[in-house]
Formats: C-alpha cells, sequence, structure tokens
C-alpha cells in the first residue's frame, strides 16, 4: 500500500480519512498527522492531495466543514463525518477487508491453483 516514497497508493486516501474523523471533527493537517501516527510513519500524506480529497468528500456530502481556529490559533477548517459519511466509511470498510482477505490468499495461494 505504499508507493516507493512512502505515500498512499491512489484509492486508500477517502477511506483513511473518513475514519480519522471517526471521533470528532479535526483540520487538515491533524488528518494527516492522525494517518501518520495510526500507521506508525508507514503512509504520509501530502498537502495537496489532502486537500483535494477533502474537498471532493465534502462535495459528496460525506463531510461537513465549518472555520474555526487551530491549537496555535490559525484560522482552520474543521472536517466531520455526517451521517452519509459514516455510512460511507462502513461500505469502505467493508470492501477493503474483503479486498484484503483477497489479496492475502493471492499471496499465500500455491504455483497449481486453476479457476
Amino acid at each position: 500500500m505504499l508507493d516507493p516514497d512512502g505515500g498512499l497508493l491512489r484509492g486508500t486516501l477517502d477511506v483513511l480519512i473518513l475514519k480519522a474523523l471517526t471521533w470528532g471533527p479535526r483540520h487538515g493537517y491533524a488528518v494527516a498527522e492522525w494517518i501518520k501516527g495510526a500507521t506508525d510513519g508507514e503512509l504520509l500524506v501530502e498537502e495537496g492531495p489532502l486537500y483535494t480529497a477533502l474537498h471532493r468528500l465534502e462535495k459528496n456530502g460525506w463531510l461537513g466543514g465549518e472555520w474555526g481556529y487551530s491549537e496555535n490559533n490559525r484560522k482552520a477548517k474543521y472536517y466531520q463525518l455526517t451521517r452519509t459519511g459514516r455510512a460511507q466509511l462502513r461500505a469502505e470498510v467493508s470492501a477493503w477487508e474483503r479486498y484484503v482477505r483477497a489479496v492475502g490468499k493471492a499471496l499465500a495461494a500455491p504455483a497449481n491453483v486453476t479457476a
């Protein structure tokens, strides 16, 4: 799930953002820090893709956003999950769990497997 530079592969960011917001509103930097901490620094999210994804998820109705001030008194937009976003998170987690199981099976399969 890592690219050579330690970043996220395409398709993982949405579910990680949704999960990061499970416990309440966060601004973009806090979302990136949560992902970094939750993965022991294995997954790093750059600013450009992060804010593109946050805006897309907000446009989809999965996130709500409200301006406020960060811990260091800087103006920041805080994002939170909507009811639709929580439902989407459940669907995304289910899909990822199936994907991980399938890839695990393929990696453990012997050479002579047929359909």
